[in-house]
């Protein structure tokens, strides 16, 4: 009877260790995300900055690509 419970103990202390090594993880994963949207945004800013007075002048008018983003700059 003791072994099976040690075992239940061991099991339960070992789950416990791995969620919060996940919630570790996911914390990371989260800071990455963020930085990676901060940086996204600062880059599509600094591409409508970069056009003049009209931040459309450089897009295409018509078709799928450039309509959006300047991709051909």
């Amino acid at each position: 009877m003791d072994t099976s419970v040690n075992n239940v103990v061991n099991a339960s202390l070992y789950m416990n260790q791995a969620q919060t090594a996940q919630q570790a993880q996911m914390q990371i994963l989260r800071e990455a995300l963020d930085n990676q949207k901060d940086q996204v945004a600062a880059l599509m800013d600094s591409s409508m900055a970069g056009s003049g007075t009209d931040s459309n002048a450089n897009l295409a008018s018509e078709g799928n690509l450039g309509t959006q983003v300047n991709t051909y700059a």
